[in-house]
């Protein structure tokens, strides 16, 4: 079981007048009315400090908190790697199977939990999705925050990746630039995917290996992406149509897989796939640019 969590929020105009339950029920949808209404009865919502009604009216400046009991969280590899540290910055070697931040049923089981418990107030700069592995940058200081968030915001940090890609693909080396943005998806609403109303984004795939794998021909590819669009990589590796060998989630073409009687609804949490972000190069607090390589050390990762 972990400590709990509790949520606390300064309430703007906008919770003005709106009641308790109105309110966790327009910002905090995924909980439903009656999961709402559940945890006020149990008195796990206060006002001021005090347990709070589902029909009390809210004010502008109020103090509003949820708590959530401790709970026994889904299971995750509980350790990460140093690869770099220094006074300001810390790089890290996250493994597959553990989320950056805390989301969902995850709070304690996350890597950000792990860093802070080694290093307290430790800054992630970035994120990487729950099965991917590889380098996570943390900022150490105010200082490294504000200078890497900026070089982050500019796209002045290089990110290369290595995926299996399903098939052989024809070209040494290809530049995809098909825009990404949510697309209807039943099971969660929408989903990011391959959409020309989406946001742009652009990826540069280099072929290092095509060989035989269990399941058919594949390719291991380095991926640099220029933006960080989510599921970039697998969306458009799949946009050329070699999406990621056991991906559950995105098929040729860069939309969801179809959902049918012998494919259930997946999710982007799924896992299945091999992707791992193993090199990044930024310039360090105006220092000179560091490469940082965190695949050289270790075995090729398990499908």
């Amino acid at each position: 079981m972990n400590k709990g969590f509790s949520h606390h929020e300064q309430l703007d105009s906008q919770a003005h007048g709106r009641t308790v339950l109105a309110w966790l029920c327009e910002t905090r949808p995924q909980a439903g009315e009656d999961g709402w209404r559940g945890r006020i009865a149990r008195g796990e919502v206060t006002l001021q400090g005090q347990v709070a009604t589902a029909e009390q009216a809210l004010t502008r400046g109020q103090r509003l908190t949820w708590n959530r009991p401790p709970w026994e969280e889904p299971e995750a590899p509980l350790h990460f790697g140093i690869v770099r540290q220094d006074a300001e910055v810390l790089i890290v070697d996250k493994p597959s199977g553990l989320p950056t931040l805390p989301g969902s049923n995850y709070q304690e089981h996350t890597l950000l939990h792990l860093v802070r418990a080694r290093f307290p107030g430790a800054t992630p700069l970035h994120r990487l999705g729950r099965h991917t592995s590889g380098l996570v940058v943390f900022a150490l200081t105010e200082h490294a925050r504000q200078s890497l968030t900026r070089a982050f915001r500019e796209r002045s940090v290089r990110k290369i990746y290595q995926a299996v890609a399903s098939g052989h693909l024809g070209p040494d080396e290809v530049t995809i630039d098909a825009p990404i943005g949510p697309v209807p998806y039943a099971p969660m609403g929408t989903v990011h995917a391959s959409s020309a109303d989406g946001k742009a984004a652009r990826s540069h795939v280099k072929v290092l290996e095509r060989r035989q794998g269990p399941s058919g021909p594949e390719t291991l590819v380095e991926v640099r992406i220029e933006t960080g669009r989510p599921h970039q990589i697998r969306i458009h590796l799949a946009c050329i149509g070699h999406p990621l060998v056991g991906d559950p989630l995105y098929a040729s073409g860069g939309l969801p897989n179809a959902i049918d009687a012998t494919r259930p609804s997946a999710v982007p949490g799924d896992a299945g796939y091999t992707l791992r972000a193993v090199e990044i190069d930024f310039v360090t607090l105006a220092r000179e640019l560091q490469t940082l390589k965190a695949n050289a050390p270790h075995e090729p990762p398990e499908r």
